[in-house]
């Protein structure tokens, strides 16, 4: 049997349980599809609760994007990320910053929460260093409707990530 066979036969509290961080700390977007069951793959899964994050309105969708970490931020420093967001963060070397590249990337955190009301989201799984840097600094001058969208798309990159690394590695 597949994780996602066993997945699809889960009492709906283990299954949101179990699918809960794929949306950082939002749930309520697996609660959203624990009716659709089963699942044929997990391509199905993964469209479905993209289908609810788009149906969302907007104050959710903002509340989603304000969920997420701010990168090499207070919660990394002190250890408190959920377990995929200390994983992503560290396979783009977020957590071996120099003091001069923490800083920095501090500055650009402070700026774009300052300038949007949320924080910087980017799938550091598919980026490096180098280039993290260079799309926070390129965002941070959009505008306000830009980045939402520019958020939800990246959100939905970490959440396809995510549910591959529970359901097809996990």
């Amino acid at each position: 049997m597949t994780n996602l066979e066993r997945l699809n036969k889960l009492p709906a509290s283990d299954f949101t349980a179990t699918l809960g961080d794929i949306f950082e700390h939002s749930p309520w977007i697996v609660e959203g599809v624990t009716d659709q069951r089963p699942f044929e793959a997990v391509e199905a899964l993964y469209e479905a609760m993209v289908a609810v994050l788009d149906a969302a309105s907007e104050e959710k969708k903002v509340a989603l994007i304000a969920a997420h970490p701010d990168l090499a931020g207070k919660l990394a420093v002190s250890g408190e990320l959920t377990d995929f967001s200390t994983e992503e963060q560290k396979s783009a070397r977020l957590d071996q910053l120099t003091p001069e590249e923490f800083e920095h990337i501090s500055t650009l955190n402070t700026r774009y929460r300052d300038r949007f009301g949320f924080p910087f989201v980017i799938c550091v799984k598919e980026h490096t260093q180098a280039s993290i840097f260079s799309y926070f600094e390129e965002r941070v001058n959009n505008e306000r409707a830009v980045e939402i969208k520019e958020a939800l798309s990246q959100i939905k990159r970490i959440a396809w990530h995510r549910l591959q690394a529970t359901l097809i590695e996990g």
